[in-house]
């Protein structure tokens, strides 16, 4: 099995980073101390999906892993196209710098692998029938 980790958006980092602690601080400076207890969770767990999303390809399989909330088994030989996307959809993807991969006859799943020609290199070696439409 070969690890891709996903790609992690700065942008994406910045946002969430934003919008959890602005509230933390505000409840700081108004001396209550149970609340950043409770906002502090949050981003604890928005932490533990950044770190815990990756793609993992073998043994004939796409497996899409983030955190305990998903764990999919693509057959490759069921990917039939992978677009370039930025969609900003919640997804299996830390970046908005992403991929979307159709397989069977109307499933798909965004993600965002580091190293994205590789990835896709990778899974066209394995499947040479899907369709690549990212332009890279």
């Amino acid at each position: 099995m070969i690890r891709y980790k996903s790609k992690i958006g700065w942008i994406l980092v910045v946002v969430i980073l934003i919008l959890l602690l602005a509230p933390i601080f505000q409840l700081l400076k108004h001396s209550l101390s149970i609340g950043p207890i409770f906002l502090l969770l949050p981003s604890l767990f928005i932490g533990y999906i950044f770190i815990s999303t990756y793609y993992e390809i073998g043994n004939g399989v796409l497996r899409v892993k983030s955190g305990f909330l998903l764990n999919r088994s693509i057959p490759i030989s069921s990917i039939t196209k992978i677009e370039a996307t930025k969609n900003p959809i919640s997804a299996p993807a830390t970046s908005f710098d992403r991929l979307e991969v159709f397989y069977n006859k109307y499933e798909r799943v965004i993600i965002s692998p580091k190293g994205k020609r590789a990835f896709i290199a990778h899974l066209k070696q394995l499947n040479p029938n899907i369709q690549d439409n990212t332009g890279l």
